[in-house]
């Protein structure tokens, strides 16, 4: 009975009910809510595309300034996280619009966004020092870029291997206690803090993933498509942990053939002399 009353009370309180394993909208609002994820997605994926199309794959940060380099990066992350944290965003957002109207509503949705794509941004300043710093490594030392791969790609394996990942990938796999928690937020600021502390769980969730765009490439659509459904699949996927795994397995396969195969390292080229001259 106290687990009864206790659910009951979980669910007045939380914006709307969530989860892996149920609905989290009638079936006529999740329609219209995806489409509105497609409408935004398509727009980033075609604007990451037409970039990637004019810079190529280059090592370090192809010659951007930092304030492009992001508004570049937090496109691209538009582009690949939308789908997989769209269950969580619909649903908090479905609750700002129970609660408010007109302006109101306009800036919650807003500050909930922001909270979000702000902890994506810090991240992005974290890539750009590492892409600075391995992009001058390679261009002083051509043949450090296998080894700079070799370690992304160990590091990338660790971490989805780890117990962080899986932290972060429970909290985005089934957020219903976290949503049930932001409800007792306190203004003001309440939706900006939500954005930072959900986006915050994503960034965990999918920093090994990012790692590896250092050796494949940060601007290497292939490897960006690949990625994006790798962290749907994991976020949505019954056995998304297990999938998880896998890949963090294949990151260590690559870690040791990344030293002596120069097509797993197009991000870190450059001048490297291929295997055949040396």
């Amino acid at each position: 009975m106290r687990h009864i009353r206790t659910s009951t009370l979980a669910s007045a309180r939380s914006p709307a009910p969530t989860g892996t394993g149920g609905g989290l909208l009638p079936t006529r609002d999740l329609a219209v809510a995806w489409l509105l994820v497609v409408l935004i997605a398509v727009p980033a994926w075609a604007l990451t595309i037409g970039q990637a199309r004019d810079m190529g794959v280059e090592p370090g940060t192809m010659g951007m300034a930092l304030p492009l380099f992001l508004l570049l990066w937090v496109t691209m992350m538009a582009a690949m996280m939308l789908p997989s944290m769209a269950p969580v965003a619909i649903t908090w957002v479905r609750g700002i619009g129970r609660q408010s109207s007109g302006w109101t509503r306009t800036v919650r949705t807003a500050e909930f966004i922001g909270g979000y794509l702000l902890v994506w941004t810090a991240f992005g300043l974290l890539a750009y020092a590492a892409l600075a710093l391995t992009g001058r490594l390679v261009d002083d030392h051509p043949t450090a870029g296998r080894w700079i791969g070799s370690v992304a790609f160990l590091l990338a394996g660790l971490y989805q291997l780890g117990p962080l990942k899986y932290v972060c990938l429970r909290h985005c796999r089934d957020p219903l206690s976290h949503l049930v928690h932001y409800a007792g937020f306190r203004r003001p600021a309440r939706d900006l803090r939500v954005g930072v502390h959900h986006g915050t769980y994503c960034v965990g969730c999918c920093a090994g993933l990012m790692v590896v765009l250092i050796p494949l490439g940060v601007m290497n659509v292939a490897a960006m498509a690949g990625l994006a459904v790798v962290i749907f699949v994991e976020k949505l996927w019954s056995r998304g942990p297990l999938l998880a795994r896998a890949v963090g397995v294949a990151f260590l396969v690559l870690a040791v053939l990344a030293p002596f195969q120069d097509w797993l390292l197009p991000g870190l080229q450059g001048s490297m002399p291929s295997m055949d001259g040396m």
